[in-house]
């Protein structure tokens, strides 16, 4: 099995919960071997190097694989995908926060992931939180990625299930490596991760269909 890993902060309940999931000690080397920016890891999903993943919603639209019912949805505001106004700059590593800010018809330049969180915190007045704009607009969640395979549905839908089924619990050890290596301080990063749902409800599809409509 060839996983895609995303090693961001709100994807840190979901690697966990991978760990104590799979026993194989190959296939928990694979994932993180794997691991890369979103951009990357959509190419190689798309080109079948990669079992399964967390895809970014944009590059979900079609394909010959299935998408399960969790994501990564800011369930209003989010503070790791940002806008900071004047000259247009995409973010090469997310299609989909680049498209959100054109839908918006927000123009700067686009930030996300850990750094994005981290500059947020500093001085939070100077940036856009995209999801949040689009919270405003329509009242809805923004879904910025889902988890979807190439092969081994059955398998990969059990473990979607069993995902959204636990609540999992951050050993403090890893709490601080994260907040370390990101010079965020960790009450930062558990308040970040409430903004973080990982289950695509009705609202969340419905946030979705119009998302993927709009582009």
């Amino acid at each position: 099995m060839l996983f895609g890993k995303i090693n961001y902060i709100n994807l840190m309940p979901f690697h966990i919960f991978m760990k104590r999931y799979i026993k194989s000690v190959r296939i928990k080397q694979s994932i993180n071997y794997k691991q890369n920016f979103p951009t990357i890891i959509n190419k190689r999903f798309k080109n079948r190097k990669i079992d399964a993943a967390f895809i970014s919603s944009i590059e979900s639209k079609r394909g010959s694989f299935k998408c399960f019912d969790i994501g990564i949805v800011a369930k209003k505001e989010i503070k790791s995908v940002l806008l900071k106004e004047g000259k247009i700059i995409h973010d090469s590593h997310s299609a989909s926060s680049n498209a959100l800010a054109k839908i918006l018809n927000l123009k700067g330049e686009v930030i996300i992931g850990d750094k994005a969180l981290k500059m947020y915190l500093q001085n939070p007045n100077i940036y856009i939180d995209l999801a949040k704009e689009w919270n405003k607009r329509y009242n809805l969640p923004f879904v910025f990625a889902r988890f979807c395979a190439n092969k081994r549905y059955k398998y990969y839908a059990k473990l979607s299930n069993k995902f959204l089924q636990k609540k999992i619990k951050i050993p403090n050890y890893i709490l601080k490596s994260y907040a370390k290596s990101r010079d965020i301080e960790p009450h930062d990063i558990k308040e970040y991760l409430k903004l973080v749902s990982y289950h695509i409800d009705n609202k969340a599809k419905k946030s979705l269909k119009l998302f993927l409509k709009s582009i």
